[in-house]
């Protein structure tokens, strides 16, 4: 069997089918990612393969270093071909990890190729992926077409200016681009320096001075209202864990007078206050009728020396191990005990919690809507076969993976959404292979069903999506 042929994944008869007659061709609701809105805005073109390849895909920097590659042919000042060829050395030490996967179907599916990357062919290569970035559809809207992506959720500070995002949607685009609120810098009272220049800014965007708790609420909720208008229909924290302890409105407002007044908050305040911030956040989500997605268990910028030189979102993140479930049901179970509990996705990214989350997912469905609370797409270190798999497993032994909403990219690269053709094989492979063994019923009309909820259908309709 050839590597990466048209049955990549895909090892039984059913599967092949359910991939090739099904899957293959459902559209992309790509609900969670960090592609740039400005560079879809001005239909962004790249120079060379380095910059689109290489210029933020901190995957492959981890790769590099871990190959003994220096920084400087990395994240340095080294040219963009110094650095690809960095790159093509170190693809070869690669096999076994989903990089490998990826680096090659991005080679097919963008640039028509399917030489294997490496020291050898990295000329050959260098110049088709060159040619082909000059051809004039190859931009961001290019490649939203060609993969035919009906939504891209962005993810955007209520800081950030949505002008971008006006810009899109005034565009001849067919693709829709709206803002993810993530307010995490929110909770950063233990670090006044940090808070207030993000206060700041959140005053312009808001046009609302921020002296007291009332004002910073009402600023926070202003702009909630202005992601809504721009299309927003989720909003996401990335947290090591959730806060557990409560904290009443008088106490909120005494931690952030503290804070205003230049004072950092104690580690207990900080808990309090973004234990309230939680609160208040699930109470906007669910009165717009919002999905909440909750990323939970990194440990970030674990290196300090390197984070001091580089900043965040360099490779220095990792697993983390905190205890996940009694902070988690202590913050669903108040929401829901008020009568605020919105549509969420809950993600982990350490697999040891896998059947936590998923199980717990099942505490909290209300009948109020199908899958509301959804255990999430393998995230991160764990998008991969093994980690997606177990995740599938972990869904489907404890609720209802015909309602699960699907892949996510969480990606920085426009070069990413292959990723969902990876998943979608994985998929068809899983249900395809145990229909072959009898495991699941040989009925191609229902497994088709399935298999068209989860790649396209359920997160549409999850988050409202009229695509």
């Amino acid at each position: 069997m050839a590597y990466l042929d048209e049955n990549f994944l895909l090892h039984s008869p059913t599967a092949r089918r359910l991939f090739h007659e099904v899957a293959k061709d459902q559209p992309i609701i790509d609900y969670h990612c960090h592609l740039s809105p400005r560079e879809i805005a001005i239909d962004h073109r790249w120079d060379n393969l380095a910059e689109i390849w290489l210029g933020s895909d901190h995957y492959k920097w981890r790769l590099m270093r871990a190959n003994g590659v220096d920084e400087d042919l990395i994240t340095g000042n080294s040219t963009p071909r110094e650095k690809f060829q960095a790159w093509a050395q170190t693809v070869p030490f690669t096999l076994r990890n989903p990089i490998h996967h990826w680096t090659h179907l991005e080679l097919r599916r963008y640039f028509g190729s399917d030489l294997l990357l490496g020291p050898d062919t990295a000329d050959e290569i260098w110049e088709i992926a060159n040619e082909k970035l000059a051809e004039r559809d190859f931009s961001t809207h290019g490649l939203l077409k060609k993969f035919d992506v009906r939504v891209v959720g962005t993810t955007d500070d209520p800081a950030d200016s949505l002008d971008d995002h006006a810009g899109i949607a005034a565009s001849q685009l067919t693709t829709r681009v709206v803002p993810t609120f993530r307010p995490d810098k929110a909770f950063l009272v233990d670090r006044p320096d940090q808070l207030a220049p993000w206060l700041l800014k959140l005053e312009a965007i808001s046009d609302t001075p921020i002296v007291h708790l009332s004002d910073l609420l009402a600023a926070l909720q202003k702009r909630h209202d202005d992601f809504h208008e721009a299309g927003g229909r989720l909003s996401d924290h990335g947290l090591e864990r959730m806060p557990a302890l409560h904290c009443s409105d008088a106490e909120a407002a005494m931690i952030f007078d503290k804070v205003r007044s230049g004072k950092a908050a104690t580690a207990e305040e900080k808990e309090r206050f973004s234990f309230y911030l939680m609160v208040f956040f699930g109470q906007l989500d669910a009165a717009r009728g919002w999905t909440k997605q909750l990323h939970l268990g990194v440990f970030r910028n674990t290196n300090s020396g390197m984070f001091e030189l580089l900043g965040p979102d360099s490779g220095f993140d990792t697993i983390g191990d905190t205890q996940q479930g009694a902070a988690l049901v202590n913050y669903l179970d108040k929401l829901a005990r008020e009568g605020s509990l919105p549509k969420i996705v809950l993600y982990n990214l350490n697999p040891r919690d896998n059947y936590l989350f998923a199980a717990l997912t099942g505490a909290f469905q209300d009948g109020t809507f199908p899958g509301k609370i959804q255990f999430g797409s393998g995230w991160w270190f764990l998008d991969q076969k093994n980690g997606i798999e177990l995740q599938l497993d972990a869904l489907s032994a404890t609720g209802l993976l015909s309602r699960f909403v699907g892949m996510i990219t969480d990606s920085r690269s426009f070069l990413s959404f292959t990723r969902h053709e990876y998943f979608r094989r994985i998929l068809c492979n899983l249900i395809g292979s145990e229909a072959d063994r009898g495991e699941l019923p040989d009925d191609f009309e229902v497994l088709s069903g399935l298999i068209r909820a989860v790649c396209f259908g359920n997160a549409k309709r999850h988050f409202g999506f009229d695509v």
